[in-house]
């Protein structure tokens, strides 16, 4: 049987990086492996375009703030589907496509849920608020449980939201790019300032703040420091407010991995303190820069690091700065920086994707 697997990502914008960047390397060893692919995303416009990674579909969509687009309209998808005739769904969106994964249900076609962030954790973030989040977000899990045949997490974090009981859970941490984020990109010089470097979208939710304030703690202990961002998003100017007269820099969105990844390997040490990361991306491409790496004691951030080649603190900005000068001290931290990030490979995670939408095709079939 050959696989026909149909990629579907709401709620994309310009910057959302760790889901592009996954859904594109898995899509990419989907195709290789010799399965049909298509994917399905928000657009401007209605467009059907032929690649060389199979067919990509953009479906017009508002935009709902920041210059994401979210498409509204279900049955649009599923029309592209009917067209396209799927052995199996790939859902990246936990709200609005739940009527397409009830169309695969009545189908027999076998869905997944590729749940890329907590829903809890990223509202309490955004809004700033805990209060009565944790019900809402319970009743719509309990209701994903039953409307997909497998949701696969990132993080045993992750996975923390879900009722294992319930739900057909399964764990498959992404990769990185090796070959593009490596130690040879840049050497750091070492002149006796702390090279930090940050990179992410500047919006609450990621906890830039965090970072920028722990740069501004440090800076103001006297140790030599300097911050570099790397990003866009809406609150650049509360970013700029908290740096004050800080040596702390920021450069705007990065276009090409090859250039980030040379940013990366440059610093010290990465800051990617967020505590409600689900899994990490930017923390895998640090590391396999060679780049050491400060993280929240939180999130599924913290289980990609070990003391041999990052710290973790809670997310206050005078504990962070203190694992920021510990860590500095580490001996061989370049070094068991890259061979941790060894450990997460695209070919591992596209093989454990493609050994679940080959059970759920045949389970579908038989």
């Amino acid at each position: 049987m050959t696989l026909r697997i149909a990629q579907l990502a709401n709620f994309v914008g310009p910057t959302s990086g760790g889901m592009r960047t996954a859904i594109e390397h898995l899509g990419r060893g989907y195709t290789e492996a010799g399965a049909d692919r298509i994917l399905i995303t928000p657009g401007e416009r209605d467009s059907v375009t032929q690649t060389e990674v199979g067919t990509i579909v953009r479906i017009k969509a508002p935009k709902v703030g920041g210059g994401y687009r979210l498409i509204t309209d279900p049955w649009k998808v599923i029309e592209a589907l009917e067209r396209f005739g799927p052995t199996t769904v790939e859902i990246s969106d936990k709200s609005t496509l739940l009527p397409v994964a009830r169309w695969a249900r009545r189908q027999g076609i076998g869905s997944v849920l590729f749940s890329h962030e907590r829903l809890d954790a990223m509202l309490s973030l955004r809004t700033g608020r805990q209060l009565g989040i944790a019900s809402g977000v319970g009743a719509l899990y309990k209701l994903l449980s039953r409307t997909y045949d497998a949701v696969v997490v990132t993080s045993r974090y992750a996975a923390a939201e879900f009722d294992e009981v319930t739900t057909p859970l399964i764990r498959i941490p992404l990769g990185v790019d090796l070959d593009t984020f490596h130690p040879s990109r840049a050497v750091p010089v070492d002149d006796g300032i702390i090279k930090l470097v940050h990179a992410g979208r500047l919006s609450r939710e990621k906890s830039p703040h965090l970072a920028v304030a722990t740069a501004v703690e440090l800076h103001r202990r006297g140790v030599p420091v300097r911050l570099d961002v790397y990003g866009s998003g809406p609150h650049l100017d509360e970013l700029l407010a908290i740096a004050g007269s800080a040596p702390i820099f920021f450069h705007g969105y990065v276009d090409g991995r090859v250039a980030l990844a040379r940013h990366l390997a440059e610093a010290d040490v990465a800051l990617s303190v967020c505590p409600g990361e689900t899994f990490g991306l930017a923390v895998l491409e640090a590391l396999a820069a060679g780049t050491p790496v400060v993280t929240a004691n939180t999130g599924g951030a913290r289980e990609l690091v070990d003391s041999s080649c990052g710290r973790w603190a809670p997310a206050k900005a005078g504990e962070l700065a203190d694992a920021v000068l510990e860590l500095v001290q580490q001996p061989g931290r370049r070094a068991a920086a890259r061979k941790r990030a060894e450990l997460y490979d695209w070919d591992t995670c596209v093989q454990r994707m493609l050994n679940l939408h080959t059970r759920l095709s045949m389970r579908a079939a038989a």
